[in-house]
C-alpha cells in the first residue's frame, strides 16, 4: 500500500480541530497556564484544546514533510492565531523527553478570515504554486465541500479530525489520483531496486576483497 501523502493537507479550525466555535465560545484574552499542553483558557475558563489525535497528526504530516494550512472563515481571526500561538502541542510519541511545540509553528500556511473557503484556497494556490488537486482539506462543514469545484480534495468531518477520519481523508486523495499514487509507487520501488542492486555488487565487491586478501 502506498504511504504518499498530498503536498498540502488543509484544516478547518473549529470543531475540526477544537471543539468550538472560537468566534462565539472564548471571550479574550486567552491565556495558558505555564507550560499546560493543549490546555489554553479564556476569560472565563473556557478550555480550547485540540482533539485527542491532533498532535499525532500534526507530527506526521510535518515529518513527511507535507504543507500544513488552517482555514478558518471564523470572523474572530486575531484570536484563533492568538489560540494556535498559545497551544502546546506535545512531543510526537516515543519522544516524552523533547519540549513541546507551539501549534502555530506546524502550519506553514494561515489563512484565517470570514468568507468563501474559495478564496481561501486561491490564495493557498497563488502563495505555494502548488496544484488543487495536491490539496486535502478536512473541514466539519458540508458547505464547504464547494472547493472540489477547484480541484480539491475534500473530507467532511462532522466530529473533529481523528485517525480514522484522517485516514479516510488521505484514501480518497489516493483514489482520486490514482496517477501520481502509481508514480510514487514506481519511484520507491525504482528506488529500492537501485539500493539491492548496489548492495549486490557491495557484495561481491567484499567477496572478491576477502578472496585476494587470503
Amino acid at each position: 500500500m502506498t504511504s504518499r501523502l498530498p503536498k498540502l493537507v488543509a484544516f478547518d479550525l473549529d470543531y475540526t480541530l477544537w471543539a468550538l466555535w472560537i468566534d462565539t465560545h472564548a471571550d479574550p484574552p486567552l491565556r495558558r497556564v505555564g507550560d499546560a499542553v493543549n490546555d489554553v483558557r479564556d476569560r472565563y475558563d473556557q478550555k480550547i484544546s485540540f482533539y485527542r489525535h491532533v498532535p499525532e497528526i500534526l507530527h506526521r504530516l510535518r515529518e513527511g514533510g507535507v504543507t500544513i494550512a488552517a482555514c478558518s472563515r471564523t470572523h474572530a481571526p486575531d484570536l484563533a492565531r492568538t489560540a494556535l500561538n498559545l497551544l502546546l502541542v506535545p512531543p510526537p510519541a516515543g519522544h516524552k523527553g523533547a519540549s513541546p511545540t507551539p501549534a502555530v509553528q506546524f502550519f506553514d500556511q494561515m489563512e484565517i478570515y470570514p468568507g468563501s473557503k474559495l478564496k481561501h484556497f486561491k490564495e493557498l494556490h497563488k502563495k505555494t504554486g502548488l496544484p488543487y488537486s495536491e490539496m486535502l482539506f478536512y473541514d466539519d462543514e458540508s458547505r464547504n465541500k464547494e472547493v472540489e469545484s477547484l480541484g480539491v480534495t475534500f473530507c467532511l468531518v462532522p466530529g473533529g479530525v481523528d485517525d480514522r477520519t484522517f485516514e479516510r481523508g488521505l484514501a480518497k486523495w489516493r483514489q482520486r489520483h490514482p496517477v501520481e499514487v502509481a508514480e510514487d509507487a514506481a519511484g520507491n520501488a525504482a528506488e529500492e531496486d537501485t539500493a539491492g542492486d548496489e548492495g549486490a555488487r557491495d557484495r561481491v565487491v567484499g567477496g572478491a576483497l576477502e578472496t585476494s586478501c587470503n
